[in-house]
């Protein structure tokens, strides 16, 4: 039986029902060091399919944020401290700038994480793959990953055949925009931060939505109960915003906001 009714196909969604998928694009990244970072980035947010806020505008899986830049710039400049033989792991990596820095300023070993998303994956896969500063790409690994969930597989990466320990550094680049998942993306943190004084999570933002910079925050008054102590460790004003014709103060919206995370009962003990 022919799903048609009078020559016409009622199973066929209209013209114009879904959105032409835009295609992939570069942008680059300077370090500090002079060194240019290509990276390709997916021709869309695969998050929107996903039951992700549908209010945002903007989501971070098919662009290169300010707070990317910043972040994997503020990394590199403290590299000797924060990732020259450590473990880093960065959450919603989009196309993974400061995770590409990472790998290149000494760290043991960078996981790499976003929407297990296959196309957004293996565009990670991609730019960790093709970095032509980078040697070799054996201790950068790429992982597709929910928050709240098991991180076993993540964990895997740093010792092989043994209880993993954690990582030393995380990175979270424009994810507290997302109120609803504060609450897992803080479980993932708890599962993963090594529990050392100097272990740490970073989190930079800009507040794209300046009238829900309060709901914005509650990420950081939420981690606060949740066993970490929270420092602000950056605030700029940048050059421009990321999208002119979004509303708002626009102020607020160039502004970069930089937090830490550390374990409460180690750094307010007297290692710090």
């Amino acid at each position: 039986m022919l799903d048609v009714e009078d020559g016409i196909d009622i199973f066929k969604e209209p013209d114009g029902f879904y959105e032409v998928e835009k295609p992939g694009t570069t942008e680059t990244h300077t370090m500090r060091s002079g060194e240019v970072l290509t990276l390709r980035l997916v021709g869309h947010s695969p998050l929107w399919s996903y039951g992700f806020d549908k209010d945002l505008a903007h989501t971070p899986g098919h662009l290169l944020f300010n707070a990317g830049h910043v972040i994997a710039h503020y990394v590199e400049e403290r590299a000797d401290t924060l990732v020259n033989g450590k473990n880093v792991l960065e959450f919603g990596a989009g196309a993974g700038a400061p995770s590409l820095v990472c790998a290149l300023k000494g760290a043991r070993h960078v996981v790499c994480t976003d929407y297990p998303d296959a196309e957004l994956i293996e565009n990670l896969r991609s730019n960790m793959g093709h970095c032509s500063l980078l040697p070799s790409i054996r201790n950068v690994h790429v992982e597709g990953f929910i928050w709240g969930r098991s991180p076993k597989d993540l964990l895997a990466h740093l010792h092989p055949g043994s209880v993993p320990q954690g990582f030393d550094l995380i990175i979270l680049s424009d994810l507290v925009f997302n109120h609803s998942e504060h609450g897992k993306l803080i479980k993932s943190i708890q599962d993963t931060l090594r529990r050392i004084p100097d272990a740490r999570a970073l989190a930079f933002f800009s507040p794209h939505r300046p009238w829900l910079i309060e709901q914005d925050m509650q990420f950081f008054d939420l981690a606060g109960r949740s066993g970490f102590e929270v420092h602000k460790v950056y605030q700029r004003v940048g050059d421009k915003v990321m999208f002119s014709e979004d509303k708002g103060d626009e102020i607020l919206r160039r502004t970069v906001f930089g937090y830490e995370l550390r374990w409460k009962e180690l750094c307010c003990g007297g290692f710090v």
